[in-house]
């Protein structure tokens, strides 16, 4: 309990702190998640706007709460992302002993893929957030003897509600495949009481059926869901190179939002040696779990090359499997002698430092000061919170994301100078284009990010005379 205790503190505070050590601007993807969420309708069930739903809510209420910041837009992923470190805990605490799930967690919630995951404002975390939900409940049905009706229950519901996340539609159908091809969860499923069981059938057809209208309703939906606007199958191959080379690449640039490597080689020999030591008993579900985890994340990082961060919730079980398997080697060779216990814990210590401390530092440098990845995050909006007092904003890029500025800071902003009738204007990535207006305004000031390239956020004008 002490150690849970302790691990719980640590990373709670260090999601409290994220804000501050995390990437300082906003990708493309953040600012058209918090566009999107800002305008989702009162209605948005009755017009078939359900993907993604429940982080939507929670990213409108942030920004309608605090404003449009960096803030606002993360702070969704930084309450889910603690939710979902909690539930791989409690994961991995199903599956393993006491000293190996807190060691294993220690890696994984302090690990920079998770990291990225809670400090990023966008619904990417709802892709590992429902599967290990789902897994835990699935675990507290199959661990127990006599499993309460209430986790089923729970599993079917939830299992309803991932269906509007992307790919969660092939989660459901892997979750069905696996269990009626592992003989255990087989047993386990005819064993449950029918009534319960009857019920939770019948929540998750309901979910289904509901799906089905929405899809109906709106058949645009159904490309969110399976796939991406525009796919084509001839991109499924390149995708999973796209998705996969950053996290193993070791040197030169990626087109990815990743840091590069995304996983380090501690952590990566760690998990190998816990794939290996799967092999034997693989048909135990707890061991096969992984593998067809692995194969799952390859097949949807094939529709979307961002889906490859889905690589953590297996490689979680990975290591933990690892850890269980170099404790019980180690203890196996001196299983009488306590000293040799204790001396173990100096290589473990030298092994945490080399995976966590690097980590860490990769994460809070990395996109601060890797041109490959910080020159992927604008700069603007906190840039107009700090300059911008009564000039008009022109921004002709983005133009419905800091139109909600209007709504939360009282600032004017237009998309074409032509509507300007101030006599201080701001444009937004570039200078004043139309003659007439060039003429009509000098330029006073330009604003720069800590970019090496393409620095120059902001040009301030004045009417000239003025």
């Amino acid at each position: 309990m002490i150690g849970y205790a302790i691990l719980i503190l640590a990373f709670v505070a260090l999601l409290f702190t994220l804000p501050l050590i995390a990437q300082d601007g906003l990708s493309e993807a953040e600012m058209e998640s918090a566009t999107n969420s800002y305008h989702l309708s009162s209605d948005a069930t009755i017009h078939g706007d359900l993907t993604n739903l429940p982080y939507r809510l929670l990213q409108k209420f942030s920004i309608m709460i605090f404003g449009l910041n960096a803030y606002s837009i993360k702070l969704p992923s930084i309450v889910i992302g603690l939710v979902l470190g909690v539930l791989l805990i409690l994961l991995l605490n199903r599956w393993f002993k006491n000293n190996v799930s807190i060691l294993a967690s220690c890696l994984v919630v302090l690990s920079t893929p998770f990291l990225f995951l809670t400090g990023s404002g966008t619904p990417l975390i709802m892709l590992v957030f429902w599967p290990t939900l789902l897994l835990w409940l699935g675990s507290k049905i199959q661990g127990e003897r006599r499993p309460k009706p209430m986790y089923s229950f729970l599993f079917a519901i939830c299992m309803a509600l991932a269906l509007f996340t992307p790919f969660m539609i092939y989660f459901a159908i892997f979750c069905v495949l696996f269990v009626l091809a592992q003989p255990h969860l087989r047993f386990v499923l005819r064993s449950l009481p029918k009534l319960p069981l009857t019920i939770t059938g019948l929540i998750i057809l309901g979910g289904v059926a509901f799906l089905v209208i929405n899809i109906i309703n709106q058949p645009s939906v159904i490309m969110e869901l399976i796939a991406t606007k525009d796919y084509q199958i001839t991109d499924f191959i390149p995708n999973i190179a796209k998705g996969i080379v950053p996290v193993f690449q070791w040197f030169g640039e990626t087109n990815s939002i990743f840091l590069s490597p995304l996983i380090g080689l501690p952590t990566l020999s760690l998990a190998l040696v816990g794939l290996l030591s799967t092999t034997k008993g693989f048909f135990a579900s707890r061991n096969s779990i992984a593998t067809v985890l692995i194969i799952f994340a390859l097949i949807i990082t094939g529709l979307r090359p961002e889906s490859a961060i889905f690589l953590i919730l297996p490689l979680s079980i990975l290591i933990a499997h690892g850890l269980k398997y170099l404790l019980e080697k180690w203890y196996g060779l001196f299983p009488e002698n306590p000293y040799a216990r204790i001396t173990a814990l100096f290589p473990l210590t030298i092994l945490f430092g080399l995976i966590i401390i690097p980590g860490l530092l990769q994460y809070v440098y990395g996109y601060h000061y890797n041109s490959n990845t910080a020159s992927r995050f604008d700069y603007s909006l906190d840039i107009i919170h700090h300059t911008i007092k009564d000039e008009t904003i022109v921004a002709e890029k983005n133009y419905d994301f800091y139109k909600i500025l209007e709504d939360k800071s009282g600032l004017v902003v237009v998309n074409d100078i032509s509507e300007v009738q101030a006599e201080k204007v701001a444009v937004l990535r570039g200078q004043i284009k139309n003659p007439e207006y060039a003429e009509k305004y000098a330029l006073n000031q330009i604003i720069t990010s800590p970019m090496k390239e393409n620095s120059d956020i902001i040009y301030l004008y004045t009417v000239k005379g003025e």
